[in-house]
């Protein structure tokens, strides 16, 4: 079984000569690192360095020329829209970006995100009643969600609704198990989609986020109606975030994007102390909150933004952190920031019971390729909130995924984690390169009540009478996906560094280098290097719970601090030499800034 001591390293090969002489206007080690990167050309090598923001026509996606026209309608007779959104971080922020750019042409628009415990993820029919009979909304326009929603679709129309779907996630086939030679999708009959991915459309880049979707439809609503100076580039940074959040690869079009994103950002972060000129200032009371006081970088957004705004979906609604990226007083949304932090210490304290509970009931062993765990939803808010002894016994919907997330990262295999309601199980789903989980549950979607989701992320519903079956089922094709493959997770190292040949002026040199290729992400990695026979002069744990390592090395030479996050455990048995997997980042306290390794991975040098 694969573990966190498992891994295999792969050290990238040499660059060939015919490579090289083609890359020959940049530095060695640039064309090194992007040859690792599959750039193999001058023209995708000048596209890679320099493509940033929007890179297509929006007109190119199916329906938009409709779509935008029916939205101005609505501004135009001051008809109310509804951006239905859903509540992690590529939703919020996409539908923060929509309800931004309808209210600067004059909408009048509200947001809708379903309650997690009792409605779930995406479209359900009392929400569209409810909108449509109660706050007399006469457009909805999804946000990463609906594309699978055929009753749904079908009620917006029998109620009165004109529904616009925009998403981004796979549509169903009509007939996956029967392997239907045609895989022509099933989409709902509704009066719009926006979709990269249904079938007929021409856009070139099928992997944008639901953010990114979102930002297709501000961007041909501008060019329909001039919208205000940079109002476009005022939205980036909801692009930024909500892309590197949802972990959709960092390649093409949504590179360009986040590029942008990132230096919008930075150049908000930059006023934050004159917050007049932010608008909306809640992005960047949330990296005060996170203590953030560097440059903001992909990194930051993945590992602090990120889980920070998706706390409040997780854990109560996603309208508090809609309302951070709404908010136009810093004073505001520096007390949103304060309690978004407050529920992501909540969350993973959560998130550290459920998957000790998760380990036990799943009880993984050397000939498992899937693993499924269940456990009771909290019966009520209190028992959610009472703390450990409550979760020993249930899990939390809010964090089902983060928990299968880790299970995946233990074990190295896919991992489907499901709280037990009344009625209904709802589960989510994280995976591996080997298994593609959503076409999986597509192989059972006789089963569902809904589904959905990527290659290596899904979430479903299912009636608890049919939840043996599903679990039967799903190791079945596992079994037959995985059996027989040795499942190791594989670290891809761009180049050894013998540190004791570098100085000063190389390592910045380096990181020069390193920015070149930023942001980093989903498939278009971070730089990694391995270096070999580093003397450990001092380790210690750091963290509430001593699980992460920190540790100071030496070439021979210079010493060099470094940090490894859940590598606690190597406190208790460190070699005196050892090889290092790291990637190169700054660390700023208290205004000063330094280098340090950041290690992905150790071994015993001997």
């Amino acid at each position: 079984m694969a573990n966190l001591l498992d891994k295999k390293w792969d050290i990238a090969p040499a660059i060939p000569a015919e490579t090289s002489l083609e890359l020959e206007g940049y530095d060695p080690v640039l064309q090194q690192l992007l040859y690792n990167r599959e750039i193999k050309t001058a023209k995708a090598a000048e596209t890679y360095l320099n493509a940033s923001g929007s890179l297509y026509d929006p007109m190119l996606l199916k329906d938009m020329a409709r779509v935008t026209e029916r939205l101005f309608l609505a501004v135009d007779r001051q008809e109310k829209i509804a951006i239905y959104g859903d509540y992690d971080v590529d939703g919020v922020t996409a539908t923060a970006l929509l309800v931004q750019m309808l209210k600067n042409y004059g909408a009048e628009v509200t947001a809708y995100f379903p309650d997690r415990m009792e409605e779930g993820y995406g479209l359900n029919k009392e929400a569209l009643n409810k909108l449509k009979n109660d706050e007399g909304v006469g457009v909805v326009v999804t946000v990463d969600c609906g594309i699978r929603s055929l009753a749904e679709g079908a009620h917006a129309v029998k109620i009165g609704l004109d529904l616009i779907i925009s998403d981004h996630h796979e549509p169903l086939r009509k007939s996956p198990v029967d392997h239907n030679p045609t895989g022509e999708n099933e989409l709902p009959e509704v009066f719009g989609i926006i979709c990269p991915k249904q079938d007929g459309d021409e856009y070139p880049d099928k992997n944008l986020a639901g953010v990114g979707v979102a930002f297709k439809i501000a961007e041909a609503l501008s060019r329909q109606r001039l919208a205000p100076a940079g109002q476009l580039e005022d939205l980036l940074d909801l692009v930024a975030v909500g892309t590197v959040a949802d972990i959709v690869p960092l390649v093409g079009e949504n590179r360009a994007l986040v590029k942008a994103g990132s230096e919008a950002l930075r150049r908000k972060q930059a006023y934050f102390n004159q917050p007049r000129f932010v608008k909306y200032p809640g992005l960047y009371s949330l990296s005060g909150a996170a203590g953030i006081s560097s440059p903001l970088t992909a990194r930051d957004i993945g590992f602090a933004l990120g889980p920070r705004l998706n706390a409040a979906g997780r854990l109560e609604s996603a309208k508090a952190a809609f309302n951070l990226l709404m908010a136009e007083d810093v004073s505001d949304s520096g007390i949103l920031a304060q309690q978004l932090d407050g529920q992501n210490k909540k969350r993973q304290e959560l998130t550290r019971e459920m998957q000790e509970t998760a380990e036990g009931a799943a009880q993984v062993s050397e000939t498992d390729r899937l693993i499924f765990a269940t456990a009771p939803a909290p019966a009520t808010e209190d028992e959610l909130l009472a703390g450990a002894a409550a979760v020993e016994k249930s899990f939390h919907m809010g964090v089902v995924g983060l928990v299968a997330a880790r299970l995946t990262e233990t074990h190295y295999l896919p991992s489907i984690v499901g709280a037990v309601g009344e009625e209904f199980t709802r589960a989510s789903c994280r995976s591996i390169p080997e298994f593609n989980i959503t076409q999986a549950l597509d192989e059972c979607k006789d089963l569902f009540v809904r589904h959905g989701g990527h290659a290596m992320a899904a979430g479903f519903t299912i009636r608890n009478e049919r939840l043996d079956e599903l679990k039967q089922r799903m190791k079945v094709i596992a079994e037959r996906e995985l059996g027989g493959k040795e499942l190791k997770p594989v670290i891809r190292i761009d180049k050894v560094i013998d540190l004791r040949l570098f100085k000063n002026a190389e390592i910045v040199k380096l990181i020069k280098t390193i920015d070149a290729l930023e942001p980093t992400g989903h498939k278009n990695r971070e730089v990694l290097f391995v270096s070999y026979g580093l003397k450990v002069l001092r380790h210690r744990t750091v963290g509430s719970d001593s699980r992460h390592l920190k540790l100071s090395v030496s070439d021979g030479n210079s010493t060099y601090d470094a940090i490894g996050f859940r590598l606690g455990h190597w406190d208790e048995n460190m070699p005196e030499r050892v090889d290092l997997v790291y990637a190169y980042e700054r660390n700023v306290f208290r205004g000063v800034e330094n280098l340090q390794l950041n290690i992905r991975d150790l071994r015993n040098a001997d």
